[in-house]
């Protein structure tokens, strides 16, 4: 079963943050990255960004920025084109998002859920979810940007 995953609202739900920073996209690549390689899932994540930026692929995660639209439209568009869209899980705890999965026959995932699916992040006093550990924003960029090191 493939995850369209809407990434500012997955950093939004993780990183408690209303307007995301390069470092929060990187930490959250890193950590679906991480949870993604001990399984057989694969998930593609979805920013709202700059026009011009290529998809890469981080093992089982590929990372695509929508250029010309927003994140959610890229994602149901995405869903749209699929030749299963009810085997297709979209993972977000956006509404309208969800309603617009639902109406072109996808599934939905709250994050929370999805998280739980693939191992637990770390809570805070505050109850809210971080990523598991440290991330080196500088170390997953050198990692990532070795071409070997990339599917």
């Amino acid at each position: 079963m493939p995850y369209l995953l809407d990434g500012n609202n997955l950093i939004g739900s993780v990183r408690r943050t209303a307007r995301p920073s390069p470092e929060d996209r990187a930490a959250l690549i890193g950590e679906i990255a991480g949870r993604l390689r001990q399984t057989r899932a694969r998930a593609t994540i979805f920013f709202d960004g700059p026009v011009g930026q290529r998809p890469t692929s981080f093992g089982s995660l590929a990372v695509r920025v929508a250029s010309g639209c927003s994140a959610d439209d890229a994602i149901v568009c995405e869903l749209e084109r699929s030749r299963a869209p009810a085997e297709t899980i979209v993972v977000t705890a956006d509404r309208g998002l969800a309603n617009r999965v639902r109406d072109a026959g996808g599934k939905v995932c709250a994050p929370d859920e999805f998280f739980s699916r693939f191992g637990r992040g770390e809570r805070t006093a505050g109850g809210s979810r971080e990523v598991a550990g440290k991330v080196d924003v500088d170390d997953w960029l050198r990692y990532f940007g070795d071409e070997k090191n990339r599917e």
